[in-house]
């Protein structure tokens, strides 16, 4: 029945990464495939959401509360003005943020750039809502940004970049000054731009991260997506965001409407109180992934294996 398939399924091979993850189960090996912690989700986030599968939030729910405190989020962090009835759409996950972010924007034939290394699936997503991906080349080993040749990338064709930020999987924290030219870009080239952001949280030795969408004339050429998955240690729960201007916002709910209905509700209930998290969570969660990225790397390289570049933020070593 291969003959059936789409062309586009006919490009897809088994991931990788669930290659590796599925074989590190069956020979209880030790998994440096896969982006999640060795250590449980916080007590209090667990909590939440056993009360909510005992209280009965079990059936198809928008948990509108998320939008509000969101757009409170961005607000304090960003100094981005979001409405929360119209600007935010509750996903199954960033990837399916992500995925829908495309499906709204991209028609057959428009170009996406890509910073190469890239996420394994990124382009497959793209290549789905009908994109065509055009990879460029970060510049090893500090995985640095060539402002001519991403400049000479842009084509009457471009619709859109990607960034993800903290880097997935150099671990790289893209500059003020990479973010400002790539700003400048989009704003010339009248480009959008879809980030993911879910690593915000996690970056080391004194490292920040700045979302796009806070530098001048970008709010509103910037698709953010991001997700509970990585600050709170759940990443099969699939509570994900898309934040965008209205028109764009409302056309990431309607897809992901039709494509999975509805985010998990219990999860979306304990998603409020994740939301409500103290500073000191996000600082204890941020040494705890220094030591062990300190730790971790120590390791790989007294087995053999080279690192030229040290991680700045995600849960990410490259090494070669």
């Amino acid at each position: 029945m291969k003959e059936k398939l789409s062309a586009v399924a006919e490009t897809f091979s088994p991931s990788p990464i669930q290659q590796l993850s599925h074989l590190a189960q069956r020979c209880n090996a030790i998994n440096l495939a896969e982006g999640f912690p060795d250590f449980p989700a916080p007590p209090l986030l667990k909590s939440a959401a056993v009360s909510a599968i005992n209280s009965d939030f079990n059936q198809y729910r928008h948990v509108q509360g998320i939008c509000d405190r969101l757009a409170r989020i961005v607000k304090d962090t960003h100094g981005l003005e979001v409405d929360p009835l119209t600007d935010i759409a509750i996903c199954c996950g960033q990837t399916e943020a992500f995925a829908a972010a495309f499906f709204s924007v991209i028609d057959p034939g428009d170009e996406v750039i890509l910073f190469d290394p890239s996420y394994e699936t990124n382009d497959a997503r793209i290549s789905m809502a009908g994109g065509v991906p055009v990879f460029l080349a970060l510049d090893p080993p500090h995985w640095t940004l060539d402002n001519e040749k991403f400049l000479r990338s842009f084509t009457s064709r471009t619709k859109a970049v990607v960034l993800n930020s903290p880097h997935n999987p150099t671990g790289k924290v893209f500059s003020k000054d990479e973010l400002e030219v790539i700003a400048t870009a989009c704003c010339t080239n009248d480009c959008l731009v879809v980030t993911d952001e879910v690593y915000e949280h996690i970056t080391y030795d004194k490292t920040k991260h700045i979302s796009l969408a806070s530098l001048q004339g970008m709010q509103e050429r910037t698709i953010i997506t991001s997700s509970l998955s990585k600050t709170f240690s759940v990443t099969s729960w699939r509570i994900g965001w898309g934040i965008a201007f209205p028109a764009i916002a409302s056309a990431i709910k309607n897809i992901h409407i039709r494509i999975t209905d509805s985010a998990p509700a219990p999860f979306q209930e304990a998603a409020l109180t994740a939301l409500e998290s103290q500073p000191q969570y996000f600082e204890s969660l941020r040494q705890d992934y220094e030591l062990r990225r300190d730790f971790l790397a120590r390791i790989l390289a007294e087995v053999g294996l080279h690192i030229r570049f040290k991680a700045q933020g995600s849960l990410c070593i490259f090494a070669s």
